[in-house]
């Protein structure tokens, strides 16, 4: 099973303390952030702090990502250079559109060429904010072979498109759901909008199982306190994983029948049912979640700090 993003926390890049705290603070991935956090008189100053960051200080197993500033802007294309250099994990493209990611992968091919040949670590994450980059976001997600996924930003996608941003989510709910579709298609990771209103935990719960409901595999946070709930958010249900561990069961003994199909609990269990099974009990050992009577969830996956 690939790396878990069920979270990822945008850090101020320019905020030296939060960024040396970031792997404690809980999320999966940790996005250092050079565009919006960052005014333009501390752009420089930001790219360097994180410069040194990533070449001296150690974020233990949190995954590290960086979004640079656009790539059309004069600071994007110094900012993917200096990151190039010291490799974060995955580089987060902002304002993603088919041409800016052709021109993302152009520049990181030729930096490996310039290199002899050498290949970069990094991967890169498509931030999907504009009506183009949602209506072309399968040929978007072709743009480079080193896509590890896609983050939908309500908030620019809906100043985008002139309309108001509900709690209720209405005016996202189609691309939210574009968004989700293709990264299965894709076979990449789909991290959900930001909740904004830091302060409504029941809110936030109540969106990030939405996202899950919808096929995405996570949400972004920007506050700390937010990790904790997205998380419980998109914890598989008890009874759903000690169900699929039943049904992983019975597979074997219907296989040793030389059955293909069988039924469980008075309902059919057939191929699609097993694959979920087999996901679903993958990601229940990826948290900790063991045994198929007692299932444990850890207090801080399941309840709200």
């Amino acid at each position: 099973m690939k790396r878990l993003r069920r979270t990822m926390l945008f850090v101020p890049g320019n905020h030296p303390g939060m960024i040396q705290s970031a792997s404690v603070l809980g999320a999966d991935s940790v996005i250092l952030d050079l565009e919006d956090a960052v005014s333009l008189s501390e752009k420089d100053s930001a790219r360097k702090l994180v410069t040194k960051a990533l070449r001296r200080w150690s974020f233990k197993s949190t995954e590290v990502t960086v979004r640079i500033n656009p790539i059309t802007t004069a600071y994007g294309p110094l900012d993917l250079d200096a990151m190039l250099e010291v490799e974060p994990d995955i580089l987060l493209i902002p304002k993603a559109e088919v041409a800016s990611m052709r021109e993302v992968e152009s520049r990181m091919a030729a930096f490996e060429a310039a290199r002899g040949g050498k290949a970069v670590r990094t991967k890169l994450f498509a931030l999907i904010e504009s009506a183009a980059g949602v209506e072309y976001i399968h040929e978007i997600l072709e743009a480079s072979p080193r896509i590890e996924g896609v983050l939908f930003g309500g908030e620019d996608y809906t100043s985008y498109m002139g309309v108001a941003r509900t709690t209720g989510g209405m005016e996202i709910e189609y691309a939210r759901n574009k968004v989700a579709v293709a990264c299965k298609v894709r076979g990449v990771d789909a991290v959900d909008t930001p909740f904004t209103d830091v302060d409504n935990h029941e809110g936030l719960l109540e969106d990030a199982r939405k996202a899950k409901a919808m096929g995405f595999t996570g949400k972004a946070a920007i506050n700390p306190r937010q990790v904790s709930v997205i998380h419980k958010g998109f914890a598989p249900d008890p009874a759903e994983v000690r169900y699929a561990f039943r049904v992983l069961e019975a597979v074997e003994e219907a296989e040793a029948e030389g059955k293909g199909v069988f039924s469980l609990d008075g309902k059919m269990v057939d191929a699609p049912i097993i694959q979920r099974a087999r996901q679903m009990v993958a990601l229940a050992e990826k948290l900790g979640m063991t045994g198929t009577g007692a299932i444990r969830i850890d207090t801080e996956e399941r309840g709200l700090k």
